[in-house]
């Protein structure tokens, strides 16, 4: 289940890029917080600890409450924007959740069982196909992952999504039966060529 974190911000008054770039001169990152049938809010976040969260990893997974001035909305991040040279946020949207209420999210698949699969063992590869999954589920709901084992799986043998077991009051919405993992045969090494016959003796 995912934690709700805290998150300090200031309102911003001014949209568009020109003000946009005037946050990012303060160290700030500029946000959006909409959903829940509210206008949009726009604010302003604090650059180094919005790049750590996102950093931090499973951003995307996790519900956050942020403090505009003593107001606090909870939320989950739906999208965000790094420089593609300074690799720094320039930008995120949250999305507002409520009690009650379902959202879409992409989690990742992690994979066990490698040790109790015949197919490994004979010299097989394991291929993971599909890293992640989209899930619907309550926002304090959210897992941090899913598991699929491969345990059992010989060469040839395939897992798809349907094959995780899902925890209560999720459910799947990636489309039915994906291939997430395969177990492919042992890799063939080329015959190295034969060597040249080499000459007869000479008479």
């Amino acid at each position: 289940m995912t934690a709700v974190k805290q998150i300090q911000a200031s309102a911003r008054a001014q949209v568009g890029k020109g003000a946009a770039r005037a946050v990012r001169r303060q160290g700030l990152t500029p946000a959006v917080i909409y959903g829940a049938g509210e206008a949009p809010q726009a604010i302003a976040l604090n650059a180094n600890q919005t790049r750590l969260m996102i950093y931090a990893g499973h951003f995307l997974t996790t519900i956050f409450e942020i403090d505009v001035d003593g107001k606090k909305t909870r939320v989950i991040p739906r999208d965000y924007q790094l420089d593609p040279v300074k690799d720094t946020p320039l930008h995120v949207d949250f999305l507002r959740v409520a009690a009650g209420q379902t959202i879409k999210v992409q989690v990742p698949v992690h994979v066990v069982g490698q040790e109790s699969s015949p197919g490994l063992k004979s010299g097989g590869t394991m291929q993971i196909v599909e890293h992640t999954v989209e899930i619907d589920v309550a926002p304090e709901s959210i897992p941090e992952f899913l598991e699929v084992s491969v345990a059992g799986l010989e060469v040839g043998d395939t897992l798809h999504s349907n094959d995780i077991k899902l925890p209560a009051g999720v459910s799947l919405t990636s489309r039915d039966n994906l291939t997430l993992v395969t177990i492919l045969p042992p890799t063939v090494e080329a015959e190295p060529e034969a060597a040249a016959e080499p000459e007869a003796a000479k008479a």
